[in-house]
Protein backbone atom coordinates (compact mmCIF):
# COMPACT_ATOMS: atom_id res chain seq x y z
CA UNK A 1 0.00 0.00 0.00
CA UNK A 2 2.90 2.20 0.54
CA UNK A 3 4.19 1.87 -2.64
CA UNK A 4 0.75 2.78 -4.18
CA UNK A 5 1.06 6.05 -1.91
CA UNK A 6 4.43 6.89 -3.07
CA UNK A 7 3.50 6.20 -6.79
CA UNK A 8 0.28 8.41 -6.56
CA UNK A 9 2.20 11.31 -4.73
CA UNK A 10 5.15 10.42 -7.90
CA UNK A 11 1.89 11.34 -10.30
CA UNK A 12 1.08 14.72 -8.43
CA UNK A 13 4.81 15.75 -8.29
CA UNK A 14 4.47 15.52 -12.28
CA UNK A 15 1.48 18.16 -12.43
CA UNK A 16 2.52 21.59 -13.65
CA UNK A 17 2.93 24.19 -10.75
CA UNK A 18 -0.55 26.01 -10.82
CA UNK A 19 -1.93 22.42 -10.15
CA UNK A 20 -0.38 21.96 -6.84
CA UNK A 21 -2.42 25.19 -5.55
CA UNK A 22 -5.14 23.73 -6.81
CA UNK A 23 -5.01 20.20 -5.25
CA UNK A 24 -3.60 21.92 -1.91
CA UNK A 25 -6.98 24.30 -2.02
CA UNK A 26 -8.91 21.23 -2.16
CA UNK A 27 -7.12 19.67 0.67
CA UNK A 28 -7.31 22.48 2.82
CA UNK A 29 -11.31 22.96 2.13
CA UNK A 30 -11.97 19.34 2.33
CA UNK A 31 -9.68 18.69 5.26
CA UNK A 32 -11.72 21.30 7.37
CA UNK A 33 -14.29 19.22 7.56
CA UNK A 34 -12.47 17.77 10.71
CA UNK A 35 -13.68 21.32 12.64
CA UNK A 36 -17.18 20.13 12.19
CA UNK A 37 -17.14 16.31 12.89
CA UNK A 38 -19.88 17.88 15.14
CA UNK A 39 -22.71 18.01 12.37
CA UNK A 40 -23.53 16.07 9.49
CA UNK A 41 -21.99 17.99 6.67
CA UNK A 42 -18.48 17.06 8.37
CA UNK A 43 -19.36 13.76 8.57
CA UNK A 44 -20.37 13.34 5.36
CA UNK A 45 -17.35 15.44 3.78
CA UNK A 46 -14.86 13.59 5.44
CA UNK A 47 -16.54 10.64 4.54
CA UNK A 48 -16.05 11.55 0.99
CA UNK A 49 -12.90 12.40 1.31
CA UNK A 50 -11.77 8.88 2.75
CA UNK A 51 -14.02 7.03 0.63
CA UNK A 52 -12.38 9.33 -2.75
CA UNK A 53 -8.90 8.53 -1.58
CA UNK A 54 -9.47 4.70 -1.50
CA UNK A 55 -10.79 4.80 -5.18
CA UNK A 56 -8.04 6.97 -6.83
CA UNK A 57 -5.20 4.88 -5.15
CA UNK A 58 -7.44 1.86 -6.13
CA UNK A 59 -7.17 3.28 -9.58
CA UNK A 60 -3.57 4.18 -9.19
CA UNK A 61 -3.18 0.43 -8.63
CA UNK A 62 -4.91 -0.96 -11.74
CA UNK A 63 -3.75 1.97 -14.31
CA UNK A 64 -1.48 4.29 -13.36
CA UNK A 65 -1.53 8.28 -12.63
CA UNK A 66 -4.24 8.96 -15.90
CA UNK A 67 -7.45 10.97 -16.12
CA UNK A 68 -9.65 8.92 -15.19
CA UNK A 69 -8.57 9.33 -11.83
CA UNK A 70 -11.11 12.00 -11.41
CA UNK A 71 -13.86 9.08 -11.13
CA UNK A 72 -12.30 9.09 -7.46
CA UNK A 73 -15.07 12.35 -6.67
CA UNK A 74 -17.86 10.44 -7.91
CA UNK A 75 -19.20 10.76 -4.35
CA UNK A 76 -18.44 14.67 -4.19
CA UNK A 77 -21.89 15.01 -7.05
CA UNK A 78 -24.35 13.99 -4.21
CA UNK A 79 -22.44 15.51 -1.71
CA UNK A 80 -22.36 18.99 -3.70
CA UNK A 81 -25.96 19.02 -4.61
CA UNK A 82 -27.22 17.84 -0.99
CA UNK A 83 -24.82 20.25 0.76
CA UNK A 84 -26.73 23.19 -1.77
CA UNK A 85 -29.68 22.29 -0.83
CA UNK A 86 -28.97 22.56 2.91
CA UNK A 87 -27.06 26.22 2.31
CA UNK A 88 -30.58 28.14 2.97
CA UNK A 89 -31.03 26.85 6.15
CA UNK A 90 -27.20 26.82 6.98
CA UNK A 91 -26.69 30.41 6.03
CA UNK A 92 -23.32 31.58 5.52
CA UNK A 93 -22.87 34.14 7.96
CA UNK A 94 -20.89 31.64 10.64
CA UNK A 95 -17.75 29.72 10.25
CA UNK A 96 -19.65 26.42 9.48
CA UNK A 97 -21.43 28.27 6.90
CA UNK A 98 -18.91 30.01 5.05
CA UNK A 99 -17.06 26.21 5.34
CA UNK A 100 -20.05 24.92 3.78
CA UNK A 101 -19.95 26.98 0.52
CA UNK A 102 -17.14 26.84 0.11
CA UNK A 103 -16.77 23.20 -0.58
CA UNK A 104 -19.82 23.87 -2.60
CA UNK A 105 -18.12 25.80 -5.16
CA UNK A 106 -14.20 24.10 -4.32
CA UNK A 107 -15.70 20.95 -5.13
CA UNK A 108 -18.43 21.92 -7.39
CA UNK A 109 -15.25 23.32 -9.72
CA UNK A 110 -13.46 19.91 -9.39
CA UNK A 111 -16.09 17.82 -10.61
CA UNK A 112 -15.96 19.91 -13.57
CA UNK A 113 -12.12 19.50 -14.24
CA UNK A 114 -13.25 15.65 -13.08
CA UNK A 115 -15.71 15.65 -16.04
CA UNK A 116 -13.23 16.98 -18.63
CA UNK A 117 -9.94 14.68 -16.91
CA UNK A 118 -12.24 11.49 -17.41
CA UNK A 119 -13.94 12.52 -20.87
CA UNK A 120 -10.64 13.13 -22.31
CA UNK A 121 -9.31 9.42 -20.75
CA UNK A 122 -12.47 8.00 -22.97
CA UNK A 123 -11.52 9.97 -25.54
CA UNK A 124 -8.07 8.05 -25.77
CA UNK A 125 -5.63 9.95 -23.39
CA UNK A 126 -4.98 6.77 -21.50
CA UNK A 127 -1.10 6.83 -21.56
CA UNK A 128 -0.24 6.98 -17.32
CA UNK A 129 2.23 10.01 -15.95
CA UNK A 130 3.49 7.64 -13.81
CA UNK A 131 2.76 3.44 -12.91
CA UNK A 132 2.80 1.48 -10.22
CA UNK A 133 5.94 -0.29 -12.07
CA UNK A 134 7.89 3.18 -11.90
CA UNK A 135 8.10 3.34 -8.37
Amino acid sequence: MLKVVRGFIKGLATLRKPWWAWIALLGVVNMSAVFFLDTLEGKLVLGAIIAGAVFQLSIFAWKGYVRLLGIGHILWLPLVFWLGSRIGEIGTDTAFGKWVLAVIVIDGVSLVIDVVDVGRYLAGERTPAVTLDEV
